[in-house]
């Protein structure tokens, strides 16, 4: 294990996080731009296709993190019969559930009843598939629907905060089912959809179209509200949630359903191409 690896476990996961909540939503100018342009000048930042080109005009980090694109900057395969990427980001893994069980790094898996909290809820995805992208400090952070779904409910996980950088990840155990999480199942017309969203070191919280922010400050036990019958349907393409920092979405399928396109390792995406298809 690399050395900034095994650090991490040493380090207030907590305390950092709500020290960035708290920087990243200041709207002291010499703060704000501080941030701002530190991620500009190492990150390959594209504004040109934001709706707000001017990186000073933002009120704060978390609003230029956030930023909305400028329309027609992304657009959804023409096909709608397609399953489309939900974030720009990076392939950290694709495939198939193998009896319950995630493949995240060589070494190391984790499992589905972990990863969403509910091990009954775990068994429609025991030989489904998945895909989890990592979203980097440059990517566009707001998550896209891969397809349409009504919201049944979600979950709050308490967890730890460690990075969902690639070197991390191929090195702690179980990374994405021990980390904070919001896990959020829609029903679809092909069956269960699961999106989950995977907070990390410095993430500031995660926000959704339908709640607000979703991942409270300091929760010590899950937290489950349940959204059966109030109709909330979001459409294929349309934003579901966005990070106020960098992270990771993964998305679980049924066995059978769906089958995804062949993505390498660390490939980057585009929100809005094809993820995959829905079998007929």
């Amino acid at each position: 294990m690399k050395l900034s690896s095994a650090a991490q476990y040493l380090l207030p996961h907590r305390m950092l996080s709500h020290l960035a909540h708290r920087l990243a939503y200041s709207k002291t100018p010499w703060i704000k731009h501080r941030f701002i342009h530190t991620i500009l000048a190492n990150f390959d930042v594209n504004l040109d296709e934001a709706a707000n080109p001017d990186p000073d005009s933002y009120e704060s980090f978390n609003a230029f993190f956030t930023r909305a694109l400028k329309p027609g900057a992304r657009i959804a395969d023409s096909n709608s019969q397609t399953l489309i990427l939900p974030a720009d980001g990076k392939v950290s893994q694709r495939g198939t559930i193998k009896q319950g069980r995630i493949f995240q790094a060589k070494g190391h898996d984790y499992t589905v009843a972990e990863l969403i909290g509910d091990a009954e809820l775990a068994k429609v995805y025991a030989d489904g598939a998945f895909m989890n992208i990592y979203l980097s400090p440059r990517d566009y952070h707001r998550v896209h629907m891969p397809w349409a779904g009504t919201l049944s409910e979600t979950l709050h996980v308490p967890g730890r905060l460690f990075s969902v950088s690639p070197g991390t990840v191929n090195d702690v155990p179980r990374l994405f089912a021990r980390n904070e999480r919001l896990v959020c199942h829609f029903d679809t017309d092909f069956g269960p959809m699961c999106m989950v969203m995977v907070g990390a070191m410095l993430v500031s919280g995660v926000e959704t179209v339908w709640n607000g922010v979703n991942i409270p400050k300091y929760a010590h036990q899950p937290k489950k509200l349940d959204f059966h019958g109030q109709n909330i349907t979001v459409a294929r393409f349309t934003e579901m949630a966005r990070f106020n920092y960098g992270s990771t979405v993964i998305v679980l399928f049924p066995e059978g359903k769906v089958q995804l396109h062949a993505f390498a390792h660390q490939a980057p995406t585009v929100l809005g191409r094809r993820m995959g298809i829905v079998n007929p």
